[in-house]
């Protein structure tokens, strides 16, 4: 796509003339659309404005037959700029497509051209059956709570299709853009009004879109980059809300991210969605140990110590500051064991080497068939940090220690030929704890007391 052709503006497409009476000898305009179109293009925006006033739906109507009919792409391009204009002067309007004049036939169009033609006609495309769909599920939900049954099941089939083809799309461009600067940030703009609907939430988490927002949760440097940082965190907040959702946040690294990225923010918005993001997330699964493991309770504190005016916020870090305080004084040296060693970072906190958390939780390890062990194995032979693999060693010689069959058990699960090689490393930590490991296991439990480190 040539870059001049993708920078295109709604100001600039409207300087075109359209030739619209060549349509109208055609067929492809009535004459009464073409009266319509010849009487609102190219007039002063009061004008525009009271023509919509008046007659909203024959225009718009009007405009979709021109999308469905016509394909040459200076005409589809000034259509679309036409809709944008008159939705950006007033959004509300967007009300407008659903008329029952208009019927369903409103969103074909511009889902269609999702996938065709320049940069312009693709974004301004979502961006508009962005604002119709949305008006039209407001329109639903007030019509639920009157009471009235206004949809068959047959429309609102196709606001589902719509809506699957939208998330299809935004897919699409965050996993390959399809303009350098503008793909990810419309598609991000669009999400996050999008994800307010838990029909969408669920057709996100269906095509895998969850793991394509946690590369985008980065510090931000430039105006543009915080707008599209604090979408992308709007929409993970959004997702907190959905269980299915919160599973797949569980296998990525979004916390350690929102955690990096709230410490160092002053963006007042940005650091509201991500604390109450957090604070959602504090009580499902194992976020909670994990955010006693990252640190975040400092982060809390040195966050409140600062001046915000938002009182959203300031309740928010109160809550999550209590949340963690308790969630600590529940966490058992076991369950934090447990979290460090799931999260594949190990470090030389003292229970490694506290000979009474061995004794008191060497049970805990036959839990899940003997998950944590496998773990620490699977560590040995996939981490790159050499101070994750000294940790490891250490800990499955403390296994086959203080565990009554523990030299059989790690045996049987194939370690020793994942320690064996790792005494041969380049770094004197990991190759003593190895050292240490090996040892143990061919001499057991009986002299492992000869063999401390």
């Amino acid at each position: 796509m040539p870059m001049d052709q993708a920078e295109l503006t709604t100001d600039q497409i409207l300087k075109r003339d359209i030739p619209w009476e060549t349509y109208m000898s055609t067929k492809l305009i009535s004459g009464t659309g073409l009266q319509l179109i010849k009487r609102y293009d190219k007039k002063p925006q009061n004008s525009k404005a009271q023509l919509l006033d008046k007659d909203g739906p024959a225009y718009v109507r009007v405009f979709v037959t021109i999308l469905q009919e016509i394909f040459k792409e200076d005409t589809v391009e000034y259509v679309l700029a036409l809709i944008d204009e008159m939705l950006a002067e007033n959004p509300a309007r967007a009300r407008l497509f659903h008329d029952k004049s208009v019927g369903s036939a409103a969103y074909e169009p511009f889902l269609r051209l999702l996938w065709k033609g320049s940069w312009f006609i693709q974004e301004k495309s979502c961006n508009i059956l962005t604002l119709i769909i949305s008006a039209r599920l407001k329109a639903q939900d007030a019509a639920i709570m009157n009471g009235e049954a206004s949809d068959s099941k047959k429309k609102l089939n196709t606001v589902e299709e719509v809506l699957r083809g939208l998330v299809d799309w935004i897919c699409a461009e965050l996993k390959q853009p399809s303009h350098p600067s503008c793909s990810i940030p419309t598609a991000m703009s669009c999400l996050a009004k999008l994800l307010k609907e838990p029909y969408v939430r669920s057709s996100f988490v269906q095509a895998d879109g969850v793991k394509l927002l946690v590369p985008l949760i980065s510090p931000a440097s430039t105006q543009q980059s915080m707008q599209l940082l604090y979408e992308t965190c709007l929409c993970i907040w959004l997702l907190s809300f959905y269980e299915p959702a919160i599973d797949y946040l569980a296998t990525s690294r979004s916390l350690q991210r929102l955690i990096e990225v709230v410490k160092g923010s002053t963006k007042e918005k940005v650091v509201r969605v991500i604390v109450l993001t957090l604070k959602n997330l504090l009580s499902k699964g194992t976020f909670g140990a994990q955010m006693v493991d990252l640190g975040l309770l400092q982060v809390v504190q040195n966050l409140k110590a600062q001046a915000w005016s938002d009182e959203d916020l300031l309740e928010a870090l109160n809550q999550l500051d209590e949340g963690l305080k308790e969630k600590i004084k529940k966490l058992s040296s076991f369950d934090k064991y447990k979290q460090e060693v799931l999260l594949g970072q190990l470090d030389w906190s003292p229970m490694h080497k506290d000979s009474i958390f061995w004794r008191d939780n060497i049970t805990n390890f036959e839990e899940n068939d003997f998950q944590i062990l496998r773990v620490l194995i699977t560590i040995l032979g996939t981490s790159g940090d050499a101070r994750s693999l000294a940790v490891a060693c250490y800990d499955i010689s403390q296994f086959i220690q203080y565990h009554p069959a523990g030299r059989i058990i790690v045996t049987d699960l194939k370690a020793k030929e994942q320690v064996m090689k790792l005494m041969n490393h380049d770094n004197a930590e990991v190759t003593k704890n190895a050292l240490l490991c090996i040892q143990r296991l061919f001499l057991g439990a009986k002299y492992a007391s000869f063999l401390q480190a």
